[in-house]
């Protein structure tokens, strides 16, 4: 007899149907999987047999072949455990016909029938609202996460016994409450902690009003990490759809706590200098999200930039600019959202005193060329916003902290973004740092004074036409901070000023030996 079950495969973010076909005939005993299935599906026969049998059913001698189609996706996991045995209880007569109609099944099974969770299921959940379908049966952990889908009914599953009396009717399946879709945000730390670098404050203050990339120079110790740490806090919160898919992503990635719905805080990632390239694009033979999907509408943090791989970084060139990024394998290709700011720390040289007027710079010019060179100029010039972060002088060492609390920033941020939302209302650009070229010779209008500062900028720094769109970009969010419909000369002068990089910059002296130092 044969028995068809509905289930779902991942492929990138997002999910697409798989009929899990289980057929029971006649023959020498054997279980097969077949439709491009992984070695974890081909132990799933081991698991299904035994959470069968231990869940008081029979699994008959008889030869069991069992078909995810379409055979051309690869699938891996243990998602199919759970719709292979209900499968095979149907195809044999133990559970009544058509009682999975309509609805789709996922979850890994346990020996003793326990349904365990599985990543992915939000994007499942949305799958089977496109679809239509009846309801969807999740693993127990998994049911929130499912249930921020409004409109679905979610059944939640805790063993294979349970599942089994309600398709029979002989229990009622468990409520599940639909989280709320965007939470206050609680946040563990706040600007109004941080002392001195008032400068830095109101570049990370300009840079989240307008979603700019921003690189912070300085030494060791001067706040480069703290000042990078608070940028989700000033960051307006999540809406629902952005939510929807930041939750979606980490769903994807097996990083959603159990019993979570929605994530309600913008997404902080800060891998380690040491990360491959795929942990930061993502990768493998089925593409998984790396570190900057991770980020998507949130904050990637890279400290020490320039001891990141070379490779690594130039992988960082497409999503910069186009907020995705395009995987390509053998078996398929797949395009994963990578809409998040960018911030980066680095020392001004090896020794991370060039610069700093109380220690003495020891690196000598070819060093300070092959630090630097580190960072291709192409990467360079994908940051909006280039900001000195000097050492804290004694008195704001030693000071209380004094500025303005996350919250106060946050929300002039948000007022800055809402005046965005308007002006972008009827395009697809979210925040000013995603203006084209049509956008910013619509909305970044210039008088003859700020146009004439900007051309004196382009011949003394030798900005290039990337850089030139990138200080309109922010001059444009620095008007919007200031309630601002013209841009004026004094927020072209601001934001020419970010571009720390592109300034002439002065060759560290060179180590002298000491004068009572004899040659031997």
């Amino acid at each position: 007899m044969l028995a068809r079950v509905q289930s779902a495969a991942l492929v990138g973010v997002d999910a697409v149907p798989v009929d899990v076909e289980v057929d029971v005939s006649s023959g020498l005993p054997a279980f097969a999987i077949a439709g491009l299935a992984d070695a974890s599906e081909q132990d799933a026969k081991e698991r299904v047999r035994a959470a069968v049998k231990n869940s008081q059913r029979e699994v008959p001698a008889r030869r069991i072949v069992v078909n995810l189609a379409p055979a051309d996706i690869h699938k891996e996991g243990a998602a199919y455990d759970l719709p292979i045995a209900l499968g095979l209880l149907l195809a044999t007569g133990q559970l009544r016909p058509g009682v999975l109609d309509g609805q789709i099944v996922v979850g890994e099974l346990a020996l003793d029938g326990r349904v365990r969770p599985v990543p992915g299921v939000l994007a499942v959940a949305l799958l089977a609202r496109s679809l239509g379908v009846r309801r969807i049966i999740v693993p127990e952990a998994n049911a929130a996460e499912a249930a921020a889908v409004a409109g679905l009914p979610v059944v939640p599953a805790g063993s294979l016994v349970e599942v089994m009396q309600i398709l029979d009717g002989r229990r009622a399946a468990r409520a599940v409450n639909a989280p709320s879709a965007v939470l206050s945000p609680r946040d563990e730390v706040d600007f109004s902690e941080v002392k001195g670098q008032a400068h830095a404050k109101r570049a990370l203050l300009v840079a989240a009003a307008g979603g700019h990339h921003v690189l912070l120079i300085g030494p060791p110790g001067g706040g480069k990490t703290m000042l990078a740490r608070r940028m989700p806090t000033i960051l307006p919160p999540l809406s629902d759809e952005e939510a929807l898919e930041v939750t979606k992503i980490h769903s994807v990635a097996g990083l959603v706590p159990p019993g979570t719905g929605l994530l309600c805080t913008r997404p902080f990632r800060a891998p380690h200098h040491s990360a491959s390239r795929n942990a930061l694009v993502g990768g493998g033979s089925m593409p998984r999200p790396g570190e900057i999907s991770l980020a998507h509408h949130g904050v990637l943090f890279l400290d020490e930039l320039p001891e990141f791989h070379r490779d690594v970084l130039e992988v960082l060139r497409q999503p910069v600019e186009e907020g995705t990024i395009t995987i390509a394998r053998v078996q398929t290709t797949v395009v994963f959202p990578a809409g998040f700011m960018l911030v980066a720390a680095m020392n001004p040289c090896p020794c991370g005193h060039f610069g700093d007027p109380h220690r003495l710079c020891t690196c000598t010019p070819p060093q300070l060329d092959r630090y630097r060179g580190r960072i291709s100029g192409p990467l360079l010039d994908r940051f909006d916003l280039h900001v000195e972060v000097p050492r804290l002088s004694p008195a704001d060492v030693v000071a209380a902290p004094a500025g303005e609390s996350s919250g106060t920033l946050r929300a002039r941020v948000a007022a800055a973004r809402a005046r965005q939302r308007e002006r972008f209302a009827r395009t697809r650009v979210g925040c000013n740092a995603r203006m084209g070229g049509r956008h910013l010779r619509r909305f970044c209008v210039l008088n003859d004074a700020a146009v004439a500062l900007l051309r004196d900028a382009l011949e003394r720094l030798y900005l290039s036409a990337r850089a030139y769109d990138r200080v309109l970009r922010v001059a444009r969010t620095i008007a919007d901070l200031d309630d601002a419909e013209q841009i004026r000369t004094a927020h072209v002068a601001e934001a020419i000023q970010y571009r720390a990089l592109d300034r002439p910059a002065a060759r560290p002296p060179v180590p002298q030996m000491p004068a009572s130092a004899g040659v031997p």
